[in-house]
């Protein structure tokens, strides 16, 4: 099964194919921390993280990264 995801630049679905087979980097921007988080900051926990595990699903093996800036 190949993995499609929506290339916003040619605005068409891009079969997924990684640089090295099987193994995903996934650098992920996270929160700035100088408020009360809100809906927004969740957005993007929930969107990685159901990424990587869909990654992880189709047999990925996944170095996730995530920044903290304060």
């Amino acid at each position: 099964m190949s993995l499609n995801l929506f290339n916003t630049l040619t605005r068409a679905k891009d079969v997924f194919k990684p640089k090295k087979k099987n193994e995903v980097s996934l650098y992920t921007c996270g929160p700035t921390v100088y408020a009360a988080p809100h809906l927004g900051n969740l957005r993007t926990y929930i969107f990685e993280d159901l990424l990587k595990r869909t990654l992880l699903m189709n047999g990925y093996k996944v170095k996730h990264v995530m920044n903290i800036t304060d």
